[in-house]
């Protein structure tokens, strides 16, 4: 995100009266972007329900097993699954990786092509993948393709952040109603709007 468009959220999310005062606080944050889809994608699955030191643990023995570090989509295949094991993965995981690996080398992760794409459509076509749901997509498109308007209701984070700044009543179906509604006005912003509830949570304030 540029700094000319930094400044523009900023303005935007700050008509919002709950934010204002936390961006007040927490400061201008930027979202971050990177290119490798692959390997987000394959960190995330790891990432999966862990916390993020476990998660960091078991990435670092994980790449460890590769020459320079990285986990190419031909070594994951032909690599044992036990030996994946001993990272620390589960047999689902390890499962869930080789299937990324045999649709980058399928389908490929071309940053040009998949960058064409709308959110929704790159949603969908990452959820093909068996082991990639709607979160791991949502967050492949926030911080790896730096999509500025992704709104993940179904991240506990998300949930519990605008429940307690908001006031929110609602359970399941009804809260992602009422979070959606109150994003409306985050548009076109809503990624970097969840950026400062995130922070918020994880600060405990």
């Amino acid at each position: 995100m540029s700094n000319n468009k930094s400044l523009s959220a900023i303005e935007q999310l700050n008509r919002d009266k709950v934010l204002k005062p936390l961006i007040k606080q927490l400061g201008v944050l930027k979202q971050k972007k990177g290119k490798d889809v692959y390997l987000s994608l394959c960190r995330s699955i790891v990432s999966q329900q862990l916390s993020i030191k476990a998660a960091d643990t078991i990435w670092n023995r994980y790449v460890q097993l590769f020459k320079d570090q990285y986990p190419g989509p031909q070594e994951v295949i032909d690599l044992d699954i036990e030996q994946m094991r001993k990272s620390g993965l589960s047999y689902q995981k390890a499962g869930y990786l080789k299937n990324i690996a045999v649709f980058a080398l399928k389908s490929g992760f071309d940053h040009q092509v998949l960058k064409k794409l709308s959110d929704e459509e790159l949603i969908q076509h990452l959820v093909t993948i068996k082991g990639v749901g709607k979160w791991t997509a949502e967050m492949v498109l926030m911080f790896t393709m730096g999509r500025t308007d992704v709104l993940p209701l179904d991240d506990l984070g998300i949930q519990q952040g605008m429940t307690r700044l908001y006031g929110l009543k609602g359970e399941k179906l009804k809260l992602k109603k009422q979070m959606s509604l109150v994003a409306e006005n985050w548009r076109p912003y809503r990624s970097l709007a969840c950026l400062y509830i995130w922070r918020y949570k994880d600060a405990g304030y």
